[in-house]
């Protein structure tokens, strides 16, 4: 087994000689979560550019999933673009789902999962196919809840990212997997920023009633 000391030469070398594609991808990603955080539609200009490049990125790597995923992501940043746009002089509010709407998609898109590695696994050979196919199927989900302004969508991109950041270190992607960590972190403060505005909203609707 690798030594800690090794991991830690093999992280710093792929600092070093990682190319600056990628160390653009991973600062404009970090732009986006941050601004998504924080209600800014800037947000999505950020992922345009970085999913751009993170689906070549992907491909290179043989991740599958995560290739289409991020051509997904392309498209969505247009749609969460525009929703915010559109709806930017009145500002989308921020919605909270109840736990059975919850878990009923859980359920789905667990399903969902099982079904594209059973069905991929007839062609491909992957050690990291379920997880591959988990995150993916979950992002997909997850990035349509942020459009949608869904309090719930940071619980769960903080498990998405979690698994991903194993993911791509694993995979020898250590400069992706660092960002992942921060995407953890980003997570938990959006879900700490939007869910203190939601009361907000909620307890002055109340005593203005």
């Amino acid at each position: 087994m690798q030594s800690l000391v090794d991991l830690l030469q093999d992280i710093a070398q792929q600092f070093v000689a990682q190319s600056w594609l990628e160390a653009m991808a991973v600062i404009l990603a970090i732009a986006y979560v941050w601004l998504a955080a924080r209600e800014n539609i800037w947000c999505w200009p950020c992922a345009l550019v970085s999913t751009a490049i993170y689906t070549w990125l992907f491909w290179e790597v043989s991740l599958v999933f995560h290739t289409l995923l991020n051509g997904y992501y392309l498209i969505m940043a247009v749609y969460g673009w525009q929703q915010w746009k559109k709806q930017e002089s009145e500002h989308i509010p921020i919605q909270s789902w109840s736990m059975q709407k919850h878990l009923v998609r859980l359920i789905i898109l667990t399903g969902v999962a099982f079904g594209m590695t059973a069905f991929a696994g007839m062609w491909l050979d992957s050690k990291y196919l379920y997880l591959d196919a988990f995150i993916t199927v979950f992002s997909v989900y997850t990035t349509l809840m942020v459009a949608h302004k869904v309090l719930e969508n940071w619980l769960y991109w903080i498990i998405i990212n979690s698994f991903a950041c194993y993911l791509y270190f694993a995979k020898e992607m250590y400069l992706t997997g660092v960002l992942f960590i921060f995407y953890v972190l980003f997570a938990i403060y959006g879900y700490i920023n939007w869910r203190q505005q939601l009361i907000g909203k909620r307890y002055a609707s109340s005593a203005s009633a």
